[in-house]
């Protein structure tokens, strides 16, 4: 077993991540007024996903469904297969989620962030990918660090 997951890993490897995400619908809900959500939707779309953009006027409302702490509310909210991605979240960490399949409700990236995907501007540092666990805590867990 050890030996095939090694060689999926392997072969995982040599394509590009587009081709993990081809197919995979996503459902990006964003403020109307948003430049920077319209540009992750690009950036999701360039990377093989299958975007589907809702304006709204509610995200508030939204993540308060979903049971997003506000320390972790990202710009906009993407829904893809089971999991959440709040914010300006990598493709890396999506791929990652969707393929390992974690018992978590999504990933999140606070804020806006200059230079994360969809985001002008410099990156001023690591950015940082924080899990969303079903129940939130006071101090979110780091899932990956780009």
């Amino acid at each position: 077993m050890k030996h095939l997951k090694t060689l999926t890993m392997a072969a995982l490897m040599t394509f590009p991540l587009s081709g993990l995400a081809a197919e995979t619908s996503a459902t990006l809900y964003k403020n109307p007024n948003c430049g920077c959500c319209a540009e992750y939707a690009k950036y999701l779309e360039q990377n093989g996903f299958d975007v589907e953009a809702i304006d709204t006027n509610d995200l508030a409302q939204l993540k308060a469904e979903h049971n997003v702490p506000e320390k972790l509310h990202g710009c906009h909210t993407t829904l893809i297969g089971d999991y959440l991605f709040e914010g300006h979240v990598p493709v890396e960490s999506v791929a990652k989620v969707l393929d390992e399949e974690p018992f978590i409700q999504g990933l999140s990236v606070p804020g806006m962030p200059l230079g994360s995907p969809g985001m002008t501007g410099e990156k001023r540092g690591p950015l940082e990918v924080y899990t969303l666990a079903f129940e939130p805590t006071d101090t979110p867990e780091v899932y990956a660090t780009h």
